[in-house]
C-alpha cells in the first residue's frame, strides 16, 4: 500500500491495523494486567475511530468493515463467523448477557440492529436499517418492514 493511501486511510480513521494487533495481543495475554492495559488501548482506539467493540467479542476471522468502525457496536458477547462484512452504525448488541451469533459469510447492511440471544445463519443477508430479534436461517435476506401509511387524506 502506498504511503498516501496510508495517510489517507488513516486520517480517515480507516486504518485498523493497529486496532487487530491490540485485539490479537489481547487475547493472547496471558496475565491479566497486560490483558486489562491491552483491553484499554483497544478501546481508546475503537473510541477514536467511532466505534466500540467488546473487548471479549469472538473473531472467527477479522472482519470487512468497509466504513471502519464508523458507529459501529458489537457487544462483548457476540461471535462473529468469517468472512462477514459490517457497514457504519451497526449495533450487535446484548440482552441479560446473551448476544447474536453470526455465522460465516454474512452482510450487514448500514444502521441494522441485531439484539439479544439469536443465531444469523451462514450466508444471511441483513438489509439496511433492519431490526433482528429472532433467528434467522441460512442463505435468506432480511429486510425491514414495509411503509406504512397512518393517515390519508
Amino acid at each position: 500500500m502506498s504511503i498516501r493511501r496510508n495517510v489517507i486511510d488513516y486520517s480517515r480513521g480507516d486504518n485498523l491495523r493497529c486496532f487487530w494487533r491490540l485485539y490479537h495481543l489481547q487475547k493472547k495475554a496471558k496475565h491479566r494486567f497486560v490483558r486489562d492495559i491491552l483491553t484499554f488501548f483497544m478501546s481508546r482506539s475503537a473510541h477514536r475511530h467511532g466505534g466500540y467493540i467488546g473487548p471479549d467479542t469472538v473473531f472467527l476471522e477479522i472482519p470487512c468493515l468497509p466504513h471502519g468502525l464508523h458507529g459501529i457496536f458489537i457487544s462483548r458477547f457476540a461471535v462473529i463467523g468469517e468472512g462477514c462484512r459490517i457497514y457504519q452504525n451497526v449495533t450487535i448488541g446484548e440482552v441479560d448477557r446473551k448476544a447474536p451469533v453470526i455465522g460465516k459469510h454474512c452482510l450487514i447492511g448500514a444502521g441494522a440492529i441485531l439484539l439479544g440471544d439469536i443465531r444469523i445463519g451462514d450466508n444471511v443477508k441483513i438489509g439496511a436499517g433492519t431490526v433482528v430479534n429472532t433467528d434467522v436461517p441460512d442463505n435468506a435476506t432480511v429486510v425491514s418492514q414495509p411503509a406504512r401509511i397512518k393517515k390519508q387524506e
